[in-house]
């Protein structure tokens, strides 16, 4: 096991807009848990044993400590308030953290099915190599648009980009330093653009982002499965 610490930052900012649903998306009952949960104790059970921040608006902080309190929730985490977009959520999150030499994994708190696996894989690769991103092969084609027209390019050469998303600290450090753009739609496209190469980590199939009602009835059916771990 490396000498680093390690972190997860949870970022659990999401609304229930496109669900159709008043309840935060992360607070919605997946197996009959708040989704957070989930996600919550997949990164308590990875060997590298990460310190967990969960990052929450400041107006979903009171109703989150009522769900750990009712669900009897022990996983030991802070909580730090998220700000107006993404990148200011996560950089708030960095602000507790002093050791320079920590193994940051962010990971979308409405992914829950992401494998301990790929946890520890991200891990393992970020301590080599700086960083590791989890993503999967496009298994469809792909077209690109361009202006009024698009083209094909080969979907071996598509991935797509999930969480988490795992650095060593000084990498992070720098990409926040940076100001705000709408490019930033995660943390890999900050870090590139603070002079980084992005390494890819294996991800899992069923490591998607919980957005619409649909998604909550497959994550069901797959978390029902026999053969899921």
């Amino acid at each position: 096991m490396s000498k680093n610490q390690f972190y997860a930052i949870i970022v659990a900012g999401g609304s229930g807009k496109r669900m159709n649903s008043q309840t935060p998306k992360q607070f919605l009952l997946l197996k009959g848990k708040p989704i957070l949960m989930l996600s919550i104790e997949k990164f308590y059970q990875s060997k590298y044993q990460p310190k967990i921040i969960v990052v929450l608006a400041e107006q979903e902080q009171q109703t989150w400590h009522k769900l750990v309190q009712e669900y009897h929730f022990n996983i030991p985490h802070e909580v730090v308030s998220g700000g107006t977009e993404r990148f200011h959520s996560v950089k708030n999150a960095l602000s507790p953290i002093a050791d320079k030499q920590s193994i940051i994994a962010i990971h979308d708190a409405v992914r829950p099915l992401v494998s301990i696996q790929t946890i520890d894989n991200c891990y393992e690769k970020a301590i080599s190599t700086g960083n590791a991103i989890a993503a999967t092969l496009s298994k469809d084609s792909v077209r690109v648009q361009e202006g009024n027209k698009n083209k094909a390019i080969a979907r071996n050469q598509v991935y797509l980009v999930q969480t988490p998303q795992t650095f060593q600290y000084p990498q992070l450090e720098k990409a926040y330093q940076q100001d705000f753009e709408s490019f930033f739609t995660d943390d890999a496209s900050l870090v590139e653009k603070a002079g980084y190469t992005i390494n890819l980590c294996n991800g899992d199939e069923f490591n998607f982002k919980i957005t619409f009602p649909e998604d909550i009835t497959l994550a069901e059916a797959i978390l029902n499965k026999p053969a899921y771990e």
